[in-house]
Parts: C-alpha cells; sequence; structure tokens
C-alpha cells in the first residue's frame, strides 16, 4: 500500500515523535524510507549557511544511523529551498506514497499554526500525510 515513504526532518520534538509511526509504518508494509532534511537559502544579507548545513548533515546521519538499528536501510536526501514546497517536491520525484511528519516541527512561523510547514505540505502535498501530534 505504501511502497515508498518520504520522512522530513528537522531537530523538533514533533520530528523524534514521528519516528517511532515511521518505524511501524515502514516495517508493515515493508516500504522503502527517504529521509528529507531541507536547508533554507541563504538570507538577502548573505550569511553562511555552513552551521546549518553541517547540522542538517549530522542530523540525516543520525537519523539514517538509528533506522538501520531497527533494520531498516533508508535513502537520504539533502535539497535547499523552502520547506513546504521542497518537501512535495521530493514526494513527487521520488513517487512518494506518504508522507509522515511531526505535527509541529522548527519551521513554525511567527504567524502561527496557519502558517507552518507542516500545514502548508498537507494543502500541496501530491500523496496523503500522516501527521504525528
Amino acid at each position: 500500500m505504501f511502497k515508498t515513504v518520504l520522512f522530513p526532518l528537522d531537530q523538533s520534538q514533533g520530528t523524534r515523535q514521528a519516528a517511532e509511526m515511521v518505524v511501524a509504518m515502514v516495517k508493515q508494509y515493508n516500504s522503502r524510507l527517504i529521509l528529507l532534511s531541507v536547508v533554507e537559502p541563504p538570507s538577502e544579507e548573505g550569511a553562511s549557511n555552513m552551521s546549518s548545513a553541517e547540522a542538517v548533515e549530522k542530523l540525516l546521519a543520525g537519523a539514517k544511523k538509528l533506522f538501520a538499528e531497527q533494520g531498516i536501510d533508508a535513502e537520504v536526501v539533502e535539497q535547499e529551498g523552502m520547506p513546504s514546497f521542497t518537501i512535495c517536491d521530493v514526494a513527487d520525484e521520488k513517487k512518494a506514497d506518504l508522507i509522515i511528519m511531526g505535527s509541529s516541527g522548527s519551521g513554525m512561523t511567527a504567524e502561527g499554526a496557519a502558517e507552518s510547514v507542516t500545514n502548508r505540505v498537507i494543502s500541496l502535498s501530491p500523496c496523503p500525510v500522516l501527521v504525528v501530534p
């Protein structure tokens, strides 16, 4: 049913909670797992995004290791862009059957829940989105 599961990662508590659901779903459906982390483009002030890129690399490596300990081989994808649009683009490119993500992540904007990355992904996604509270 869910041949390919996309799991967008950030450093939020929501992502850590969603990881348990990802393990259960991937094992139940024997799915291919794609771990995605999105690095936002450098700001207009020209500030370097190096620390952010390094943090993403560390996050992806740690997540891949955690899933490997559960017997799950995951593909790792790192992209630059706006998180909600990039998540949906990767889901489309990789032909994901399901996106699993936490209900709140580090992408929450000052405008509140109506502008959260999760809500935007739900609106734009080419496939079902499972949101883990």
